[in-house]
């Protein structure tokens, strides 16, 4: 048999209507952010929702040291 493929999970926390932040991430990392979240922003709703296989999403990467090709003057 084939491994399963593991169940990747969308965390957000919610001020109100608006999402502050977003992450995606395998289920048991998904979890720990989730928690760290909950700790950290008690006032706030956090959700974690199953990610469909149909629909991956962005993830996004990490930005690069540096974010401007030229410096700024």
């Amino acid at each position: 048999m084939s491994d399963p493929v593991p169940q990747r999970r969308r965390v957000r926390v919610w001020f109100g209507d608006h999402v502050v932040a977003d992450y995606r991430a395998e289920a048991d990392l998904a979890e720990r952010y989730a928690a760290a979240m909950s700790r950290r922003f008690a006032g706030l709703r956090v959700t974690s929702d199953p990610i469909p296989d149909a629909d991956p999403g962005p993830d996004r990467a990490l930005p690069g040291e540096r974010l401007w090709e030229v410096a700024p003057k």
